[in-house]
């Protein structure tokens, strides 16, 4: 490594986030921070990646990167295997948060919040307009499971192309999705010399209160 890891910085200057710009209820305010960071991100950034935080049932935190499929005034939506670690941990535990980074626009949104899983109907809509090769990954994968390597993982899923030669794959009921239902909702502008603009909004007798917080 050629630069320091103390050395590896930037500073952010594009902009700012004052009180004046921000909405009264955050979702506005998200609805146009994700707009222009799909207009402005370059591949190969995806605008709607996150990472995703859960606790598992003994207290031990875990992230991982997920993609938002879904949004509207009840929450952020993503798509998972049930049986999967991130699911097992969110059946035990429903509080989970989420971070969306755009690089590009130096901004970045955390979400507070507790999951709940969408209907049936919601899962098997989105299911279908997945390109094939993915639906049918969500039937061969045992996901978070050990497997001896990846031929066996080829294996089920040639299995898997065998079992719906005839058919088109229809949503498992191991498959779906779950909405974060926000608390909070914190937007952050990169800001020279680290003094960010954070501006928090908090959900208090079903209604979202501003303030804001120190960098």
């Amino acid at each position: 490594m050629n630069q320091s890891l103390a050395d590896m910085r930037r500073d952010y200057t594009r902009d700012g986030l004052s009180e004046a710009q921000a909405p009264a209820e955050p979702f506005a305010l998200f609805h146009q921070w994700f707009a222009e960071a799909v207009a402005t991100e370059q591949p190969p950034v995806e605008a709607n990646a996150m990472m995703l935080a859960t606790v598992d049932a003994g207290g031990q935190p875990h992230c991982r990167v997920l993609l938002l499929k879904a949004l509207d005034a009840r929450g952020f939506t993503f798509f998972t295997n049930y049986d999967s670690d991130k699911g097992c941990q969110l059946q035990a535990n429903p509080a989970a948060a989420m971070t969306f980074f755009w690089p590009g626009l130096e901004r970045q949104v955390r979400i507070e919040g507790r999951v709940e899983r969408v209907t049936p109907v919601e899962s098997d809509a989105y299911f279908q307009v997945r390109p094939l090769g993915s639906r049918l990954g969500a039937w061969a994968s045992p996901q978070s499971r050990v497997i001896a390597d990846r031929a066996a993982l080829e294996q089920l899923l040639e299995q898997t192309r065998q079992r719906f030669m005839d058919s088109a794959p229809h949503c498992p009921e191991h498959w779906g999705g779950y909405r974060l239902v926000p608390e909070r909702i914190e937007f952050w502008q990169g800001r020279p010399s680290r003094l960010h603009d954070r501006l928090d909004y908090r959900l208090q007798d079903g209604h979202w209160q501003r303030q804001r917080l120190a960098p």
